[in-house]
């Protein structure tokens, strides 16, 4: 494996985790939140992963799979591995409460009604939000690194995804803690530092495996994504979309994301 790969597949998800920062900009240097664009900009990321998931990475990784044990077992281990991806963010999910989870919808509007919460329990949600982000996005950055080894095209339509995957996770970080401090620096640094949980998933996922990175580990670990990709857009990224917005503008982005992944993959294949 080329070091040059491993630095642009790092590169992307440190791109993709420090995205962010952007939701933490919006919430200081807008005076008001877009929110059928980020509607349809989340629909259009759940699109991208569910699609890409489905109908190329569970596929590779049956592929890689399938040349030491089989199509019967291939097939079997990669349908395992798919769904266990799903239990690992899920059991991630349910470790964390969902007061404290950076899920929760905000926006730059919240910003005008300081006085609604105490700012300790503003400062304790911050905090709280920065920690939760931090513990979803260690699965997203392997997720993006591994893709990325794996086909760096795939790997920068993912990271782009989650990338904007990422931007109302910074608002949930930024908006509470501004609250509590009225420090505009302060917030935006922390909600960009936020998303450093991705690119060290994937430093610390690529060192741990790298020395047992054989066909059948590495396609456990891409139908494990596949998983991970598929629920994070089910769970949280079309809720989210919908909240924001009209819920057919989810579902337009939804659409309109798969047919770029769906083109973009017939033209690189």
């Amino acid at each position: 494996m080329e070091f040059s790969n491993i630095l642009f597949a790092f590169g992307l998800t440190l791109f993709a985790g420090l995205s962010t920062g952007i939701g933490g900009a919006i919430a200081f240097f807008t005076k008001k939140t877009n929110k059928k664009l980020l509607s349809v900009a989340l629909g259009f990321s759940a699109g991208v992963m569910i699609y890409v998931s489905m109908v190329e990475i569970f596929f590779k990784a049956r592929e890689s799979i399938s040349l030491e044990l089989g199509d019967k077992i291939g097939y079997i281990v990669t349908v395992i591995a798919f769904f266990g991806g799903m239990l690992l963010i899920a059991l991630i999910d349910k470790l964390v409460p969902s007061f404290e989870n950076p899920h929760e919808v905000r926006s730059v509007e919240d910003i005008e009604n300081p006085e609604e919460e105490k700012k300790r329990n503003l400062m304790k949600m911050g905090k709280f939000a920065a920690l939760a982000i931090a513990i979803h996005n260690f699965p997203e950055g392997l997720a993006t690194f591994t893709s990325a080894l794996q086909d760096p095209s795939l790997g920068i339509a993912i990271a782009i995804a989650i990338a904007i995957h990422n931007i109302p996770e910074g608002i949930a970080v930024s908006v509470p803690l501004f609250f509590a401090t009225g420090d505009r620096k302060k917030s935006f640094k922390l909600s960009l530092l936020s998303g450093l949980a991705e690119p060290v998933g994937a430093l610390v996922g690529f060192l741990i495996l790298m020395p047992f990175l054989t066909p059948v580990v590495f396609g456990i670990i891409f139908a494990g994504v596949a998983g991970i990709m598929v629920f994070i857009s089910l769970d949280e990224l079309l809720p989210t979309a919908r909240e924001y917005g009209e819920s057919h503008l989810a579902i337009y982005g939804l659409v309109v994301g798969m047919m770029v992944m769906a083109v973009s993959l017939l033209l690189f294949a």
